[in-house]
């Protein structure tokens, strides 16, 4: 399974998205099930949520075939070659219109009530689906969105079939799509739970996208929701035994737990690929504690970076630093580990002393704690880029011997360093998930 929920997608899809934060963008989402991965999409960026209702014009005979499409304020688009080989005539064009029109303009109503159409007028719009099995009514949706006025139509998915996405590159600016599985049956087959969307999930959510918008439109459009500010967010000395090792320590207002980063060979706590996924961790709920695991003269030494036992006992030091903090001393903590960190993280996770609720690892080598896989205990996410093989092939073996709850899980087109546009984002909100399934222990900080 790819994803948790449609929420869960949603967010994702967002975080993917980010680079368009500044634009005057509009966000549609695909009624029904397209509504509330659309309405995660629409929070990441501040941006307007508007539903897209559209209706295929079938051929009478094999309605199946799209001969067209129609969208709201007359938007009538006609395929001529399908008409011309089907031998449509035009009665039969308008009376096929006919009946489709009515059906939109009800379901428009009922998913809209009395608000207006959002105007796509020269903007930036992003059409969200669920997902794409034949991509027949994203077409047709990216097709209207630029007939009513659209300057750039992006197409935005959690799950498609290659082939279907090459077929959507030409009707779109631009496609998203987080997952392009091999074997493709039908969407629902990467979700966990894909319930049915109602028709009044969907106006709820409308109406909520609506409430939680600034009083200034234009505001909504170019900056995200704002959040509340840390109650702590400064450079902290970190107690490693005899050592005081450098380190940065973030705690939200309200907060469900803490994660404790453990980075590879070569980066610090001021990597910038650690301090994105600190602050998308952050903006979830969860205090974040980046430090350097040895010093700088410790670093000069190459077999220290491959010293896992060493690095897995300034972890462990290192959590019980933090739960000496006012702000995090009751709280549950998560490992975040990268490339050898993770090795470290997996082997401190296994001191049953360490309480570890939970450990991510990205582009990790567990295979450095092989001796101590089957002693851990904390639910474990392993997250490998698709492109590196050498690493996935370590992670899948590594898999194998974990006893504990674990998923290993595969972010497409990413590298060892997912350093691919969007690629450290969805690793990211993969580890965010698994933090918020296993770290549930919400409060305000400063009141523990």
């Amino acid at each position: 399974m790819s994803f948790r929920d449609r929420a869960e997608a949603g967010r994702r899809l967002g975080e993917r998205l980010l680079h368009l934060l500044g634009e005057d963008v509009v966000i549609l989402g695909l009624p029904r099930g397209g509504v509330p991965v659309a309405f995660e999409v629409a929070r990441a960026l501040g941006a307007p949520l508007d539903v897209i209702v559209v209706r295929k014009l079938g051929v009478p005979f094999q309605p199946e075939l799209a001969m067209g499409a129609i969208g709201e304020g007359g938007v009538r688009i006609v395929n001529e070659e399908v008409t011309g080989a089907a031998g449509v005539s035009e009665a039969e064009f308008a009376a096929v219109e006919e009946r489709e029109r009515a059906e939109l303009e009800r379901r428009a109503v009922r998913f809209r009530a009395e608000r207006p159409r959002v105007s796509l007028e020269g903007r930036t719009v992003v059409v969200v689906d669920d997902g794409i099995a034949t991509g027949s009514t994203a077409r047709a949706a990216c097709e209207v969105a630029r007939a009513q006025g659209a300057s750039r139509v992006l197409l935005a998915v959690p799950v498609a079939p290659s082939s279907s996405i090459e077929m959507l590159a030409g009707c779109a600016d631009e496609v998203a799509c987080l997952e392009t599985p091999e074997f493709f049956f039908a969407v629902g087959q990467f979700y966990r739970d894909f319930s049915e969307t109602t028709d009044a999930e969907v106006v709820e959510l409308l109406e909520r996208a609506v409430q939680g918008s600034s009083s200034n439109p234009a505001l909504a459009r170019a900056e995200p929701a704002a959040v509340d500010p840390p109650v702590r967010d400064e450079e902290v000395e970190v107690r490693a035994g005899l050592l005081r090792l450098a380190g940065h320590l973030t705690v939200p207002e309200v907060t469900r737990g803490g994660v404790v980063f453990a980075h590879g060979s070569g980066s610090s706590r001021h990597s910038p690929r650690n301090r994105l996924v600190a602050a998308i961790l952050n903006d979830a709920g969860f205090a974040t504690l980046l430090f350097d695991l040895l010093t700088i003269d410790e670093e000069l030494d190459r077999a220290n970076v491959f010293d896992i036992e060493l690095l897995a006992s300034r972890l462990a030091d290192v959590t019980r630093w933090l739960r000496t903090q006012p702000e995090a001393q009751n709280l549950p903590v998560g490992y975040f580990g990268a490339s050898t960190g993770a090795g470290a993280a997996l082997w401190a996770a296994a001191e049953s002393e360490n309480d570890v609720s939970a450990v991510v690892s990205r582009g990790g080598r567990p295979d450095l704690a092989e001796a101590r896989l089957a002693e851990v205990r904390s639910p474990t996410l392993l997250i490998v880029g698709s492109l590196d093989d050498s690493v996935l092939e370590l992670n899948r073996q590594a898999q194998a011997l974990l006893r504990c709850e674990s998923e290993l899980s595969v972010v497409p087109g990413a590298t060892h360093l997912f350093e691919e546009p969007g690629t450290l984002e969805a690793a990211a909100g993969l580890a965010r998930d698994w933090f918020t399934r296993h770290l549930q222990t919400p409060q305000r900080s400063g009141a523990l």
